[in-house]
């Protein structure tokens, strides 16, 4: 599957794929939090659009266009985040236009699981398989104040879903009853959970060795036995290709054929 980001403007700001660290899981008290895979697997699900030079960023608590300040570190060529909106609006942009392979749409949001005091990213979903238009990525002030984003810092991250995969799904809610098997192994998997915590509460020696359970991480029925195979304990998502400057022959499938029926005559060219 293709992803490709054509260059639109310089200085391009770097495209990295997501890291599953942050800095603020680094701190906790033995990095617990790295302990849980769901978060790893959110925080690396895509790719990082990162400043390409440091700012800090002022909004007064105004709804005007003037209401967010921006100081560059830097002279970069003219890349700066602004005021596009109003309202405490941030906006950044990628200077890429995306393109994803048919009906698949770009997820573009923040960076996940991450922390930033005073601001918020916003998310969009963008069907990027036909459109020529880019895109900004927009941030909003929770407070008057001011705060920084550090060069290398990541403002976007984004990464492709199938189009009409939600609209597709019929959800329903059942008595896990009502599926036996999946009921005895919930069962087998909470009355082991519960003791552990027992356990750890209790300084137990084996417990606390574990320190935690791994069920889930190591992709394990609670009862043991062979892993799950295509369980992931590591998203392995490759970096960009930069091909600015070569010549690539893109193959794109054609779109729908368009007949226009009109009467009388076509005027002949003079």
């Amino acid at each position: 599957m293709k992803l490709i980001a054509y260059s639109v403007g310089e200085p391009r700001p770097p495209i990295r794929p997501a890291p599953a660290t942050r800095p603020w899981l680094d701190k906790l008290p033995a990095a617990f939090g790295y302990r849980c895979l769901p978060l790893n697997i959110g925080s690396s699900h895509g790719w990082e659009i990162l400043c390409p030079t440091g700012f800090v960023a002022m909004w007064n608590g105004q709804e005007g266009l003037d209401a967010i300040t921006v100081r560059m570190d830097k002279d970069d060529g003219g890349w700066k985040p602004a005021s596009h909106f109003g309202s405490g609006i941030l906006t950044f942009h990628t200077r890429y236009l995306f393109r994803t392979e048919p009906h698949f749409n770009l997820w573009v949001t923040g960076p996940t699981n991450n922390r930033k005091h005073g601001i918020v990213p916003l998310t969009g979903v963008i069907e990027t398989d036909w459109s020529p238009y880019t895109f900004t990525m927009n941030w909003a002030f929770t407070e008057p104040g001011g705060l920084r984003f550090e060069e290398g810092e990541p403002f976007c991250m984004f990464f492709p879903v199938p189009r009409g995969v939600v609209d597709a799904i019929n959800p329903e809610i059942r008595d896990i009853a009502a599926d036996p098997e999946t009921k005895r192994r919930y069962d087998m998997w909470n009355t082991s959970r519960e003791q552990f915590l027992r356990d750890l509460r209790q300084w137990k020696a084996e417990a606390v060795q574990l320190k935690w359970q791994k069920h889930y991480y190591r992709g394990i029925w609670p009862e043991g036995g062979e892993g799950i195979p295509a369980h992931q304990i590591k998203l392995r998502v490759k970096p960009f290709v930069d091909r600015t400057g070569q010549t690539v022959s893109i193959k794109r499938r054609a779109g729908p054929r368009i007949v226009v029926t009109r009467k009388g005559k076509v005027p002949a060219p003079k």
